[in-house]
């Protein structure tokens, strides 16, 4: 994988989908990983468009269910799963 975009906060949201955008625009394999209050940013349209040509999407599921109510729109995973994708990327872009 390209990129994995690592989001923290919510305020990151439209940040990572103009990201999101630009990936997909030049072909580039990535994901997305939310954690914190970053898995409110999963309610901004902008991204969830955007998030369309990412390879994965997870977040995380204490802090989903820390911050947030019903069912989570993307995979949900442990903290374990961000330590894979951060493997994976050939960069980070922690948001």
């Amino acid at each position: 994988m390209d990129v994995l975009l690592h989001i923290t906060t919510p305020a990151a949201a439209p940040i990572a989908a103009a990201l999101g955008r630009a990936l997909n625009a030049k072909g580039a394999s990535w994901a997305a990983f939310f954690t914190n209050d970053g898995v409110k940013a999963l309610t901004d349209a902008g991204f969830t468009e955007a998030s369309k040509g990412a390879e994965r999407v997870a977040a995380c599921e204490h802090s989903w269910d820390l911050h947030m109510d019903g069912d989570c729109p993307v995979e949900r995973g442990s903290q374990t799963v961000n330590s894979a994708l951060m493997a994976e990327a050939a960069r980070v872009i922690s948001l």
